[in-house]
């Protein structure tokens, strides 16, 4: 079974998204971070929170000496206001001092949080389901979570890990549980990781696409077939990650909506004139497809975004 949450009895579900917060030690940096943060809350006033991975930074060159304490740091502010939240890892999590076990077993320690260890005998950890149900108790919305690694398992391929075949098989395996053959349609879906996909790319080539692009799509070097399982599965209809700082477009590809977060970390690599922020995901009771915007650190609410349309745009 899921873990289920409940629509709002106005028919609303609203989900914020913070990505690469990149907390070290609670420096002004971090407590920065923190304060975009409850402004954001208080703004949007969200069902779930979901931070979608680098929650901590625990490269080989960081400061971050203790990440158990970086950690409670860093979800602090939504869970000293008892939000349900969850997590996926990031690439740098768990780079050193502590491992993916071990942070799960952390993050499973608070209260508020809905984040789940996943199955055993799977790659990673944080695979896991969150089904949403409407104000007449009905299955309106499922929520799949992927741990996408961090660096590539192969000496001979550079780079980033990606999502392995046993997890796209428990994926395609929750999908066909929770939407059976006899449902008359199935129930939309949205899918949460930490790196990219390669469609990205993709779409940002060949699909008209709202927001900026300031930096390469650091996607896996190879492709494991993740948004074709999500094609294949149906019921997805919208993907949100992390990971690149400066990016933070989305669009659509073959019906599903690609999405980048909104850089959350004050801690970390950024541009001029491109401020920290986090993304909202609004869902309405009866509808298959969802609103987003971005809430910034100045507090404004930025719903109309740079229109990018490439030549050969579909």
């Amino acid at each position: 079974m899921s873990r289920r949450l409940s629509y709002r009895q106005d028919g609303t579900f609203t989900i914020v998204q913070f990505t690469d917060l990149h907390w070290k030690t609670g420096t002004d940096a971090d407590q920065s971070t923190r304060k975009l943060m409850e402004l954001v809350l208080e703004a949007e006033n969200p069902d779930l929170v979901v931070f979608t991975g680098d929650v901590i930074y625990t490269g080989h060159n960081t400061d971050c000496e203790n990440p158990v304490q970086a950690f409670n740091e860093a979800v602090a502010a939504v869970e000293e206001r008892s939000i349900p939240w969850s997590v996926v890892f990031g690439n740098h999590d768990t780079e050193s001092l502590i491992t993916r076990k071990e942070l799960m077993q952390l993050i499973l320690s608070h209260q508020h949080t809905v984040t789940e260890a996943g199955p055993e005998e799977i790659y990673g950890e944080g695979n896991y389901t969150i089904e949403l149900i409407d104000t007449k108790g009905r299955s309106a919305f499922n929520l799949y979570f992927l741990d996408s690694g961090s660096t590539s398992p192969l000496e001979h391929v550079p780079y980033y890990n990606w999502v392995r075949r046993d997890q796209l098989n428990w994926l395609a395996g929750e999908s066909a549980r929770l939407n059976p053959a006899d449902q008359a349609e199935k129930v939309p879906a949205l899918a949460f990781f930490h790196i990219p996909v390669q469609e990205y790319q993709q779409m940002w080539d060949t699909q008209v696409c709202y927001g900026n692009k300031f930096e390469p799509v650091c996607s896996a070097p190879v492709n494991s077939g993740l948004f074709t399982t999500l094609l294949e599965m149906g019921d997805v209809v919208g993907t949100f990650c992390g990971h690149d700082h400066v990016n933070d477009y989305h669009g659509s590809l073959y019906g599903i909506r690609l999405c980048y977060g909104r850089a959350t970390g004050i801690n970390t690599y950024g541009r001029d004139g491109f401020p920290r922020g986090a993304r909202v995901i609004r869902l309405t009771e009866g509808e298959k497809d969802f609103a987003t915007w971005l809430r910034l650190e100045d507090g404004t609410a930025m719903t109309e975004q740079p229109v990018h349309q490439p030549e050969n745009a579909k």
